[in-house]
Order: C-alpha cells, then sequence, then structure tokens
C-alpha cells in the first residue's frame, strides 16, 4: 500500500508514521511507500523497508498537489493545517494552508482519472459555536464556529462530503477534541497551554495558565489522536453513511480537574509551577469552544480514548519522559 501524509512534519503526524512503521501494516494490507509532505521537509523514517518520498512543499502552491497524487496512493492522512491561535491572528495564512490546501488536494484528486483513494481528514471540535446544549454536542449540532481556523475546518468538512457523496474519494473527517498532553515546545494554538500546564511542570519547568480554573474542555492524548486516524482508515462506505464528518471521544474536565490529576500523579511541588496570568485574547478562542462532546456514534464505530485525565498524564510520561518526573 502506498501512504501520502500531509503534514508529515508535524507532531500527529511524526507519530502515525512511527506506528505504521512499527505496524507494518494497514488494513491488512502491507505498508510498501510512503510519501510524507510538510511545508518543512519530514523526517525519514527509522527502521522502514519500504520506499519513502520526502516533499518540501506548500500543498496550496498551484501544481504541487497534482504531483503529490500522480503516483495514485491508496490512503491518504490529509492532517497539514495551521493551528487556531495563528490561525486566528493571521487570516490570510489560515486559509490559504487549512482550506486552500484542502481544496487543492480534493481537486488533485478529482482530475486524476481512475482514482478513488481513501481520505482521512483531521478537523476539529472548534467547527461548534455556541450556546451549547448541557447534555453535550452531538454529531448533528449545527456548525457555527467562532472563530477563523473552526471556519476553516467547517467548510473543509463540507467540501470532503461533497467530494465523497459524488464518488471521487472515499472520505471520513475526523474532528479532534484538544490533544493533551502534545509533546515538545509550545506552538501557537490557543489551546497550548492545556498541554503547557501539564508538559513544562512535569519537566521541571514554569507553565502560563492564562485562563480560569473552571473552563471545561475535552481531551485525548496523542496516542488516542493515532488510534484514531489508523480506525478511521479502515471505516468502509457502508459504515458511516452519508455523515462522515463524526466528533472523536475523550476526557472532559476542567483545569482544576487536570491540574488535580498533575497533583495525584506527580505530586504538589510539581503542580506549583502552573503560574495564573489571564490573557484576554486566549480567554475569548477559549470561551467559543464546545465543552462536553456527545461521541456516541463514534464510540459504537469502535474509536477509543482515555477514561481519565489520570491515563492522559501517564501516557505522557511513558510516552515521552521515559517514565521519569523531574524533580
Amino acid at each position: 500500500m502506498h501512504i501520502l501524509i500531509t503534514g508529515a512534519a508535524g507532531m500527529i503526524g511524526r507519530k502515525l508514521i512511527a506506528r505504521l512503521v512499527k505496524d507494518g501494516k494497514l488494513n491488512g494490507q502491507s505498508v510498501e511507500r510512503l510519501t510524507l509532505t510538510d511545508i518543512v521537509e519530514p523526517q525519514k523514517p527509522a527502521g522502514f523497508s519500504g520506499s519513502v518520498d520526502l516533499v518540501a512543499a506548500d500543498l496550496a502552491a498551484p501544481g504541487i498537489a497534482q504531483k503529490l497524487i500522480a503516483p495514485k496512493p491508496a490512503m491518504i492522512f490529509h492532517l497539514a493545517g495551521v493551528v487556531s491561535g495563528e490561525a486566528e491572528l493571521d487570516f490570510d495564512k489560515g486559509y490559504h494552508v487549512n482550506l486552500d490546501g484542502t481544496r487543492a488536494l480534493l481537486e488533485a484528486i478529482r482530475q486524476t482519472k481512475d482514482y478513488k483513494p481513501k481520505v482521512v481528514f483531521t478537523s476539529s471540535i472548534a467547527v461548534y459555536g455556541a450556546p451549547f446544549p448541557p447534555a453535550g454536542i452531538p454529531d448533528d449540532f449545527f456548525l457555527t464556529p467562532l472563530t477563523s481556523y473552526g471556519t476553516q475546518k467547517a467548510i473543509s468538512e463540507l467540501l470532503l462530503a461533497d467530494y465523497n457523496r459524488r464518488g471521487m474519494l472515499d472520505g471520513v473527517g475526523i474532528r479532534l477534541p484538544t490533544i493533551c498532553v502534545r509533546p515538545g515546545k509550545p506552538n501557537k494554538a490557543a489551546s497550548g497551554f492545556f498541554s503547557g500546564i501539564i508538559r513544562e511542570p512535569l519537566a521541571g519547568m514554569e507553565a502560563i495558565l492564562p485562563v480560569a480554573d473552571t473552563v471545561t474542555h475535552t481531551h485525548a492524548s496523542p496516542r488516542a489522536a493515532v488510534g484514531f486516524l489508523i480506525h478511521a482508515a479502515g471505516l468502509t462506505r457502508e459504515q458511516l453513511g452519508p455523515r462522515i464528518n463524526l466528533a472523536m471521544p475523550g476526557v472532559c474536565c476542567t483545569v482544576a480537574e487536570q491540574i488535580d490529576s498533575l497533583k495525584r500523579i506527580a505530586g504538589d511541588k510539581v503542580a506549583a509551577r502552573i503560574k495564573r496570568q489571564p490573557d484576554e485574547l486566549i480567554m475569548r478562542i477559549v470561551a467559543g469552544w464546545s465543552e462536553r462532546i456527545n461521541a456516541e456514534r463514534a464510540r459504537a464505530l469502535g474509536f477509543k480514548a482515555e477514561a481519565t485525565f489520570d491515563e492522559i498524564v501517564k501516557a505522557h510520561i511513558e510516552d515521552e519522559l521515559g517514565g521519569k518526573i523531574a524533580a
């Protein structure tokens, strides 16, 4: 099987690649070729015996998507995107990357004869907008995003569904909750503090909390996110039905409950490294986000996430810190 991954240099992209290399198969087929693309050149995966094409390019630039699609990869994981905070601050960049890049990819698929790939697209719960039902947001809740990022993702979902409806591809869009705990350095995502208040203290560093402890949100680990992608790749058109974009499960909790998990696992001294510093922009963006997701449909289709935030913290310690916490 030939697999194309856009956004391959990003955190989820790297972890997905590692999982594919480790498994060696996807949907029962051997992974024989990988095409990895991002705005910067992705790293060649270690231990992969198949062929690898590394492409540093702007997916939205003329002709790039056509070149990537020309070999007709059977599976496409479309992960490329500008994160929420950056898309809100830079209107042109957000639409260029998040929307124009997606449209270029879909058009390249449409224009290629005798070609109908499986396309897994990473969307976001930012496609929803307040006010929200107290019991949680169902998949059929209307899309009224309150950020440019959410708008770009919602438009891309509609495009994916239309190309799927017309038989040009087999698509599935997964609305990711906030992925936490993200490893590495902080990025420009408005949700970055959710990871920062766990990641930095565990590494012995101070973390800034820009919102109130009462802020409630839904989270899943990077480990779970990769599991979502792998599982989505195996779903059939018959299983999905006409509504191919669906919200993923996760752990709904307050910031205070996140901190409580950190205390239970790492102790009060580690949690004391969190410093409160309100940020008006972050607070405004987060106020328009969904809190509780009703992911019954995703769970019925076999998607799985952590059951508690303690599990999310432990997954980060195991996967990124070698099981060790900084004193």
